[in-house]
């Protein structure tokens, strides 16, 4: 199926390992010009620096901005929600959502310039089934999750589509380091991990990264326009909730 989006543009944070190679490769599939921003790409931005925020911004915008904005930040660290420290929760916040608004709503009017756009951000189970462990990233991708429904609202007159991928258990280098991590807590091997994860998954195996980004690659296409405000599990059937 051609997704009509040959000669678009996007922007991928992330892009350089994992969901956002993945979601990268899928769109440049599609004929997409993408410009994969990350801390050692040609786009370079450390999310959790402002300065860098806005110097990439700036660079994007003075190019002539994007047809298709992939919010893709990465997870903090692992930890239960009490005792956290309040510096934790605030760079945590910073990092994954305040970076993230501040970069969609500074590419939203040349969108709104041409009619079109899609903004998809990755966000996580965690927000429908709150992960054990995870207290950090449950709470911060749950104030996107609200964040994003509401902009759907505001900007779908303008032909842009605001949208949340919800993955589960990705092969990725992010949830290898989750499951060694739980495998050192427990005192028990991360073959073991993997296999009750597998077990807790209908589809019994962890999805592929191209698998996820070819879902992405949908909610860019002229086929998704009357898709918005949505989130869209990828997760093999693992959350139970309807």
């Amino acid at each position: 199926m051609d997704f009509g989006l040959s000669g678009k543009r996007a922007l991928v944070l992330g892009a350089s390992r994992g969901l956002g190679a993945a979601i990268a490769a899928a769109l440049a599939a599609e004929g997409v010009t993408v410009l994969g921003a990350s801390r050692s790409g040609d786009y370079t931005v450390d999310l959790a620096d402002k300065a860098s925020v806005a110097a990439l911004i700036d660079k994007v915008r003075t190019e002539g901005g994007v047809d298709i904005l992939v919010n893709n930040s990465g997870g903090p660290k692992a930890g239960p929600a009490q005792g956290q420290a309040t510096a934790d929760w605030v760079a945590a916040f910073e990092t994954m959502a305040t970076s993230l608004y501040a970069v969609t709503d500074a590419l939203l009017p040349q969108m709104i310039e041409r009619k079109f756009g899609r903004i998809i951000t990755v966000g996580s189970s965690g927000v429908v089934a709150p992960i054990a462990g995870l207290a950090l990233s449950n709470a911060v991708r749950g104030a996107i999750a609200g964040w994003s429904k509401t902009l759907a609202a505001e900007v779908a007159k303008h032909g842009i589509t605001v949208n949340m991928v919800l993955p589960g258990r990705i092969d990725t280098d992010r949830v290898r380091e989750l499951d060694q991590g739980k495998a050192g807590r427990t005192g028990t091997s991360v073959e073991a991990v993997q296999e009750a994860s597998r077990n807790d998954i209908p589809a019994g195996r962890y999805g592929r990264p191209e698998e996820f980004g070819a879902v992405v690659a949908f909610l860019a296409s002229q086929q998704a326009s009357y898709v918005t405000g949505s989130m869209l599990r990828v997760d093999g059937g693992m959350i139970k909730g309807l």
